[in-house]
This record gives C-alpha cells, structure tokens and sequence, in this order.
C-alpha cells in the first residue's frame, strides 16, 4: 500500500486548506484588496504547499529510499525522488 494513501485523510485535509487559500487570494483580488493584503495571502499559500511538499518528499525518502523492499526498489525510489527535486527546483 502506498504511503499517500495510508496518509490520505490528513493529506487530503492539507489540500483542502490550500484549496481555501487560493480562493481567499481570489476573493482578495475581486474585492480588490490592497496589493500588500493579497500578497500575505499568497505567502501564506506558499508556505502551505511548502510545507505539504516537504512531507511528501520526507514520507518518500523513508518509504521508498530508507525503507525500500530491495536495492532495486531502492535506486528507483532514489531515481524518483531526484526527478522531483529537479523539478521543484525549476
């Protein structure tokens, strides 16, 4: 069983509260709030993907690098988590 879907409820609760804040920046701009007001919004945003980013990649290392069935599970997890890395980092 994969790892995000032992965690799903809480991951899934992660999303929900993003999803709410980007529809706060949304109401933020139709209301036309001030640029300083939406722009908190957005930070605040940003640490909440942040932060779901850096569990994902955590419960990964663990489940699929440290904890993998074999070597070729292993260099596979590896291969993937580097994968993702490049391209958070894009």
């Amino acid at each position: 069983m994969s790892h995000t879907i032992k965690e799903k409820a809480k991951l899934l609760a992660r999303i929900r509260r993003i999803k709410g804040q980007v529809e706060a920046v949304e109401r933020a701009l139709e209301n036309e709030l001030g640029c300083a007001d939406v722009l908190q919004l957005v930070a605040s945003m940003r640490g909440a993907m942040n932060g779901l980013t850096a569990e994902l990649i955590e419960d990964h290392i663990h489940n699929h690098v440290l904890h993998a069935a074999d070597d070729a599970d292993r260099a596979r997890g590896a291969g993937e988590l580097v994968e993702v890395v490049r391209t958070y980092l894009k």
